[in-house]
């Protein structure tokens, strides 16, 4: 069995085996009262997410999900899940999955507030500096697969389908 670990990279890094049951306390700590739960459909009916959702609402986060995510999420996709965010009051942002969940789950969090697109942010320049910081919710991410990173970093890859 691998020991549990933390790390800062910047931002705190929680490794290891059941860490995911230490998910409330994590929210907490990151300021959520009512964190959205961001995954894909494959993963959405699964007992792995039924046990999460289960914890965030047994300690009193709720089990709010946006399960509408898709390969390669578009801006249309981001946007109806910042629509799920509002309208539900949100606080932050659980991202559970492939890089496309966490990606998704990623820029609800950054834009949900913003009164600018997705692609007026893109990584060009100092164009990041163009959204309002005050407007960013926290989010945690929880990846289920090894692959871009994606937990660790700040960007987020979203087609742009115009």
């Amino acid at each position: 069995m691998i020991p549990n670990r933390n790390f800062n990279f910047p931002n705190p890094i929680r490794f290891g085996n059941g860490r995911v049951k230490d998910l409330p306390e994590f929210c907490k700590a990151a300021g959520m009262k009512k964190p959205l739960f961001v995954t894909d459909r494959g993963l959405a009916g699964s007992d792995m997410v039924k046990d999460i959702l289960a914890n965030l609402a047994k300690s009193g986060l709720g089990n709010a999900m946006f399960s509408d995510v898709v390969p390669n999420p578009t801006e249309a996709n981001v946007l109806d899940g910042c629509k799920v965010f509002r309208d539900g009051g949100h606080d932050g942002v659980v991202c559970f999955g492939g890089g496309s969940a966490l990606d998704t789950g990623k820029m609800i969090a950054l834009m949900h507030g913003q009164k600018i697109s997705i692609f007026d942010l893109e990584d060009v320049d100092d164009w990041w500096t163009r959204a309002d910081a005050s407007k960013i919710s926290p989010n945690i991410c929880i990846p289920t697969t090894a692959g871009t990173g994606s937990e660790v970093g700040r960007a987020a890859v979203i087609t742009n389908t115009r």
